[in-house]
């Protein structure tokens, strides 16, 4: 059991201990080996810790509602900081698929790597073997979720742990089909009827993060607490339109984000052609004529400063901004109204509006 300290500081404490063991198992692989584990290390440190907060949300609000002791369980730190760690995973996976340079403001994990191979002073392609290496560190890092959340399930209840396992391979498969329908959408949208547009984006964006950052977590940490139904319909109800509104302010910050603070080019996903809600909507305001400029430009990784200002103006112009803030909005008091009578801790219910507020509201 782990004291209710500040649950980014207890998550934290568990990854250095869990990456601690990894060093000591692979201490006689060789250099290389070592490399290795410390760039896997490396992907997810730092950070708001948002899914395992969530996770730990969940747990508290129905822990403390059934009045038994809230010292953090060992199981659900274990699933909250394995949550971090598959998160890390898919955002170095993201970066080789988007061809992104940089990462909370330093280089992605294919670029760390490839300027290893050329301070090494190795032969062979330098960007080939980061991207390859890439790849790899994204399957080890989802091993070591895997493993992480195994450990703490081995003191658990055994019908707890099942549910736990099922709410944690639904978050792995749905994030990962969402992941491919985001890559898909990119070459899709040229064949789907304009009118769709939105409507697609919003699937992605249901399942590629919605689910996965804040409703997945947040039942993933109640099933951990022995949740019944009730509990888990007033989570899921609060937590889906959260992650949408997350989602949607993450995909305003990918056009009109300060680098210095979100770490990422500002425009970054105009250039990596994300076919977002913002986009749809600015594109269902134009005629056909300028539709066809502006998906001439979305995509193109040679993009302006002059060119990215114009885009951005045109979405700002056409009111495809005014409207992505308006549904975020309309998101965000959706979840709010989940929360209503729902029999859960009322402190714990206080912390998750302050969460969804600070998922929300965010400038990075």
């Amino acid at each position: 059991m782990s004291s209710l300290s500040d649950p980014k500081t207890v998550v934290s404490q568990r990854l250095d201990t869990f990456v601690t063991s990894q060093r000591t198992h692979t201490g006689t692989m060789g250099s290389e080996a070592a490399q290795f584990v410390t760039a896997a290390a490396a992907a997810f440190a730092g950070g708001k810790r948002l899914r395992a907060r969530f996770c730990i949300a969940g747990w508290r609000a129905v822990t403390e509602f059934s009045g038994r002791p809230t010292q953090l369980a060992d199981s659900v730190v274990s699933a909250a900081a394995a949550l971090e760690i598959f998160h890390a995973a898919a955002l170095v996976h993201d970066d080789i698929i988007d061809n992104s340079d940089t990462r909370r403001g330093g280089p992605a994990a294919h670029r760390a790597l490839e300027a290893a191979h050329v301070s090494s002073g190795w032969v062979g392609n330098a960007p080939a073997f980061g991207r390859a290496g890439a790849i790899l560190l994204g399957d080890l890092l989802v091993a070591w979720s895997d493993d992480l959340f195994e450990e703490g399930l081995v003191d658990e209840d055994p019908d707890v742990a099942a549910k736990a396992r099922t709410e944690y391979a639904r978050m792995r498969r749905d994030v990962t089909i969402g992941q491919f329908l985001d890559v898909a959408e990119e070459s899709a949208f040229h064949s789907a009827p304009d009118a769709e547009h939105a409507e697609r984006a919003l699937r992605v964006a249901s399942l590629k993060s919605a689910r996965y950052s804040i409703q997945q977590p947040l039942l993933l940490g109640a099933a951990l607490a022995g949740a019944d139904s009730a509990q888990n319909d007033a989570l899921s109800s609060f937590g889906h339109p959260v992650g949408m509104a997350f989602q949607l302010r993450d995909d305003v910050l990918g056009v009109f984000g300060d680098e210095a603070v979100t770490g990422k080019p500002s425009g970054d996903d105009l250039r990596e052609g994300k076919r977002t809600v913002l986009i749809a909507y600015m594109r269902e305001a134009l005629d056909a004529g300028a539709r066809r400029v502006v998906d001439e430009l979305i995509g193109d990784p040679e993009l302006t400063s002059d060119q990215i200002s114009s885009l951005q103006q045109t979405i700002i112009d056409t009111g495809a901004l005014e409207r992505t803030e308006q549904l975020i909005t309309q998101f965000a008091h959706e979840a709010d109204r989940a929360l209503s009578g729902a029999r859960l801790s009322n402190t714990a219910v206080g912390e998750l509006r302050d969460l969804a507020r600070a998922a929300t509201t965010r400038t990075a």
